[in-house]
């Protein structure tokens, strides 16, 4: 059935004829994933173990019969994605074959992404800008609404913590093939016209794009607002030299009556980098991150566990951890400590918004951990991209490679935001109308509620 689901999801070529993987090969890299998993993964607690372990059962037969190499890791994805984590992963080897093309059709070039829940197309290549107007919409793929088709043939095979990741994922990746893949489309243009479009990846030679990209983000981005509120985007934790255009910056922000600290395009990087940022912005002494666990595998506990019952556990401790363990369901808390904050800086404590969105991820999240008893701090927009971790990382056949996440981490008070995001104190989420008027909302909004705030 598996391979029936997965022919259907390219239904209309056929795709990379590389096929150097043996059986031996493909059914060693699914019980090396599966294997891993069973060892590392972090949230096994929350998996169906019966329908994964069947799952894995039924794979073994079918996923050698995998006609392409490129077949067989699309079958790895779809497994892996039944974990639903952000931070465990199968990738594809890299190579023409593996290469993925999402937005180039040849003459026509377009970029979708989800905006009120619809495919809505964002950007085209310059010369088909009044054929297909920016804001038309996607409503059908290969004779299936839009929902439908992602339902079946794209969200399965996406890793995602969250739901509402998923689907952004899910529309951003709607028309995602190698070069040659073939999709029927139906776009709904803003005035109700209908158009009909049979495309096939191919390199796109245009270069221009309509609206045209935007200048690539810096680092740290720093402008001005009326009545001294001062904007800051912090794009990535992921170069230690955003701290320093941060401090570079001190002199002008200590004129700040109100800040807004934008998070909305930051994926991550080193916590330590957002950390030390953060230190600048709060007069306490201690900063509160997150907790973190991983699982504990004691071999002869797991064996002992096999004989302990549930009511052998009162009181005994030792009966306890034979059972979690045997369980999968013991773990390692490691030791928890404040981060301390001994600036010797002047601090800059003034009425405070923090943007935050879908992609503000992993130690950008940690920043949010780290600001949450921050009484003078405001988060302003949506979820979080809820996801974070240690990935344990190793290969698989053929070039691909996997990661497994190995660790948990919550709230200091154990509340859970993997899976969750990390919630806007105020909501806002843009609507097709503020995407067609170019405006942003979530940064408006920050700007009136600052406003207010300013003594």
């Amino acid at each position: 059935m598996k391979k029936i689901l997965l022919l259907l999801l390219l239904p209309l070529t056929v795709l990379a004829q590389s096929n150097k993987l043996t059986k031996a090969d493909k059914i060693y890299g699914l019980s090396k994933f599966w294997q891993e998993v069973n060892y590392n993964f972090v949230y096994l607690n929350k998996v169906d173990r019966v329908k994964w372990d069947s799952t894995y059962k039924a794979l073994i037969t079918t996923i050698p019969e995998t006609k392409t190499d490129y077949e067989y890791y699309l079958e790895m994805q779809r497994f892996c994605a039944m974990l639903k984590d952000g931070h465990t992963n199968i990738y594809m080897p890299a190579g023409k074959d593996f290469e993925p093309m999402n937005t180039m059709f040849g003459d026509y070039r377009f970029f979708i992404e989800n905006v009120e829940d619809k495919a809505i197309i964002t950007r085209v290549n310059l010369s088909k800008k009044d054929e297909i107007p920016v804001g038309s919409e996607v409503i059908a793929v290969n004779g299936q609404t839009t929902a439908q088709y992602i339902a079946e043939h794209v969200s399965p095979y996406i890793s995602s913590s969250t739901d509402y990741v998923l689907k952004d994922w899910s529309i951003s990746k709607l028309l995602q093939g190698v070069e040659g893949s073939q999709f029927e489309i139906k776009i709904k243009k803003p005035k109700g016209q209908i158009l009909t479009l049979n495309l096939t990846h191919k390199r796109t030679e245009e270069k221009e794009v309509f609206p045209a990209f935007p200048a690539e983000s810096a680092l740290l981005d720093f402008k001005w607002y009326p009545n001294n509120v001062a904007y800051v985007a912090l794009n990535s934790f992921g170069d230690e030299k955003i701290d320093s255009l941060f401090t570079a910056k001190l002199p002008e922000l200590y004129k700040a009556k109100a800040i807004i600290i934008d998070l909305r395009n930051n994926g991550g990087g080193s916590t330590g980098i957002g950390s030390y940022i953060l230190k600048y912005l709060t007069n306490d002494s201690l900063l509160y991150g997150s907790r973190n666990a991983t699982r504990q595998l004691s071999s002869a506990f797991k064996a002992w566990g096999y004989y302990t019952k549930p009511k052998d556990t009162v009181n005994n401790e030792w009966s306890k951890k034979a059972l979690l363990t045997f369980q999968d369901n013991y773990f390692y808390h490691f030791d928890y400590a404040p981060l301390k904050n001994k600036l010797s800086e002047k601090r800059i404590v003034v009425p405070t918004a923090l943007l935050i969105g879908h992609n503000t991820a992993s130690a950008a999240e940690d920043f949010l951990i780290y600001a949450d008893n921050q009484k003078h701090m405001t988060k302003i927009g949506r979820n979080s991209f809820g996801s974070t971790g240690q990935p344990y990382l190793f290969d698989l056949p053929g070039g691909g490679s996997a990661r497994v996440c190995t660790k948990k981490d919550t709230y200091p008070d154990g509340r859970e935001f993997v899976g969750y995001g990390v919630k806007p104190d105020i909501e806002v989420n843009p609507t097709v109308k503020d995407f067609m008027a170019n405006k942003d909302t979530t940064l408006s909004t920050a700007i009136d509620y600052l406003n207010k705030k300013i003594k």
